[in-house]
């Protein structure tokens, strides 16, 4: 019996590459978006590769539809949480509460209710059990100037990570949080004009292959359920985390 893995936010950049890289690896993959052509390509080039990926449009923040979808399915045993979006760059006082409550609903509601419903599908299951895996972020750790939402949306991933794993001990539920750092994608191509930094300067900041990341996360999707990742860091070398700015 072929494994299942969900990749939400598999229309384009790291969704897609990981999405690819599970099939290619073997898994049944569903991706989920909001736009149909992006996942149409998504599927498109599965299948270009020998793959099988499925799709539905769906969008995370939407319980109703999240918990249909996963009811849906037979089995999940692997979820990966990547669905995320940015917001304005914008200093605090100048945040549009639109702004916030958009990010924090995709980011981290988002996220709460696709591992709930796979947490439900893989309880019922037989055998039971899984592994989901959320996409953090250097976020997680140090913030950008300019991008308190995203920030604190991936600091709570950080949070729904380890409850996640805590509750999911007895039932051979495991999570991990991948917090990954200028992967090349369509949200880090600012990087190469220059992105503010903590002192005020604009700088380039380095990007890499958002298939080693993939690559990683089939790696972590194989793993036994007696095994658990609770935290990996994947990240360009040379960009500022440690000390940014």
């Amino acid at each position: 019996m072929r494994q299942v893995a969900v990749v939400t936010g598999g229309g384009s950049g790291l969704g897609r590459e990981m999405a690819l890289a599970l099939a290619g690896a073997g898994y049944e993959v569903w991706v989920t978006g909001r736009t149909e052509e992006r996942l149409k390509e998504t599927a498109a080039a599965a299948a270009d590769a020998d793959g099988s990926v499925r799709y539905v449009v769906l969008d995370v923040a939407d319980g109703a539809a999240v918990r249909e979808f996963f009811e849906g399915l037979e089995r999940v045993d692997v979820l990966v949480n990547n669905a995320g979006i940015g917001s304005p760059a914008a200093p605090v006082q100048d945040v549009l509460e639109e702004d916030w409550r958009r990010v924090v609903d995709t980011n981290l509601t988002g996220s709460f209710l696709c591992a709930q419903a796979a947490y439900a599908r893989m309880l019922q299951q037989d055998p039971k059990g899984g592994r989901i895996i959320n996409n953090g972020s250097i976020s997680a750790h140090v913030p950008r100037p300019q991008g308190i939402a995203y920030t604190a949306s991936k600091h709570a991933i950080t949070g729904l990570t380890k409850s996640l794993e805590l509750e999911g001990r007895a039932h051979g539920i495991t999570a991990c949080q991948i917090d990954i750092g200028n992967a090349t994608t369509p949200m880090t191509a600012r990087m190469a004009q220059g992105v503010l930094q903590p002192d005020g300067s604009i700088a380039v900041e380095p990007t890499f292959d958002p298939r080693i990341v993939a690559d990683f996360v089939v790696r972590i999707a194989d793993l036994p359920t007696s095994v658990a990742v609770p935290t990996m860091t994947v990240m360009a070398a040379g960009m500022p985390y440690v000390g940014r700015g």
